[in-house]
């Protein structure tokens, strides 16, 4: 009995981390309003919380954007190793069954793409079949790739591109279409589906792979994600509370010193603009981007370990428990958060009321739709085993109809 309970507190608190982390994602695609440009920019419109719009910005740069997202990330990585060591512990061979759900992933994911942009899953079922076939390595091997990731090892190979072939780096692009921006302003559902197919998704490559590094990043973490779980760090998470403190003031700590040493350089050239002209970004400017990254990491590291402090506290870990059938469903959250945030801020839907609110506002609006959710979680999960696509996810993977209501 006193296993079980150890067994559940442990999968309790991932769950409620993940919830937790799908919050900070829907703040921050609040404040951007979720890529859908204001419906009419002659159009006035008086904010209610106007005092307070300094301090949201903020509040969304310096603690939420880049951070949150990490952490679904990292999450990723470390749930692909449960599931592959709950088969080996069957003694069932999971990576054909893995590589198929991370097929019906990027269906998923490209079905959440044609209301919101920059949905992630299909970049997500990529990088977890890149993960399937990186898991045969060792742990030290696992940490040198992302290293070299994190080093900014891809913007090196594009420009040894440069240097042999003389040509600069072009950015991915559509026949007939702009890759410019995100930003969506067609009126109707048609033209947005194929705005968001075409231009949109061309700058969201290029922003993931080409331009930045933010999705060489994201690989890194999914393979950190896959090394911490193989530590089976959360498997007596709730138990190591010096530990936890210890993580807590060490990450704390770094990142202070990553601030300390971005603070040492002075303002650099654009390492894209530098490899579209043909030319070799200054070396000091690729240790910025590396150090910017790094930064964004521990930030993330030190809000992770502050969550597990924090749900260590009886009384706090009683209040964060409430996350946790958000996080159980968070595929569902996830691709409902891209509908709803579709669904008031584009033109063809709602967008002439919310895509002129403030970014106080539309923070306080995704409060507002986070907590519905997580009391409809919390009610849902006590009639069924799964949440929607959950549901439907795993039923595709087995090919069978799982059950679903609880008995």
């Amino acid at each position: 009995m006193k296993e079980n309970t150890m067994l559940n507190r442990r999968i309790t608190v991932i769950d409620a981390l993940r919830g937790f982390a799908l919050l900070g994602v829907l703040l921050v695609h609040m404040s951007q309003h979720y890529s859908y440009a204001s419906a009419d920019p002659f159009t006035t419109h008086e904010p209610f919380l106007a005092g307070w719009n300094e301090g949201a910005n903020w509040f969304v740069r310096t603690m939420l954007s880049g951070k949150f997202i990490n952490i679904f990330a990292f999450l990723f990585g470390m749930s692909f190793f449960i599931q592959m060591d709950r088969a080996a512990k069957k003694g069932i061979c999971f990576e054909g069954r893995f590589l198929w759900r991370m097929v019906v992933l990027f269906v998923i994911g490209i079905v959440g793409n044609c209301f919101y942009s920059q949905d992630i899953l299909s970049i997500y079922a990529f990088f977890g079949v890149i993960l399937l076939f990186l898991n045969r390595f060792k742990n030290w091997i696992l940490i040198m790739i992302a290293v070299l990731l994190l080093a900014g090892g891809p913007q090196y190979v594009m420009m040894g591109y440069n240097e042999l072939t003389g040509t600069p780096v072009q950015e991915i692009s559509f026949v007939d279409a702009d890759a410019g921006s995100p930003r969506n302003i067609e009126t109707t559902y048609i033209e947005s589906l194929e705005h968001t197919m075409t231009r949109a998704n061309a700058w969201k490559l290029n922003f993931q792979f080409v331009k930045r590094s933010r999705g060489y990043v994201t690989l890194a973490i999914f393979i950190l994600g896959l090394v911490v779980g193989r530590t089976r760090f959360f498997e007596n998470v709730h138990l190591k509370k010096r530990r936890n403190w210890i993580l807590l003031g060490g990450f704390t700590l770094l990142l202070c010193l990553c601030n300390y040493l971005i603070d040492l350089f002075p303002p650099q050239e654009n390492i894209w603009k530098v490899m579209q002209e043909g030319k070799i970004p200054a070396l000091s400017a690729m240790a910025l981007q590396t150090l910017s990254d790094l930064k964004l990491m521990l930030a993330s590291s030190v809000i992770t370990m502050a969550f597990i402090v924090l749900y260590q506290m009886k009384g706090i870990g009683n209040v964060l428990d409430w996350l946790a059938p958000y996080g159980r469903m968070g595929l569902t959250n996830y691709v409902c958060q891209n509908i709803i945030g579709a669904c008031l801020f584009a033109v063809w839907a709602c967008g002439f009321t919310f895509s002129f609110w403030q970014p106080a506002e539309s923070l306080l609006l995704g409060l507002i739709i986070y907590s519905v959710q997580v009391v409809i979680c919390k009610v849902w999960l006590n009639k069924f085993q799964y949440g929607p696509l959950e549901w439907l996810w795993r039923s595709l993977t087995y090919f069978k109809a799982q059950p679903f209501l609880k008995k």
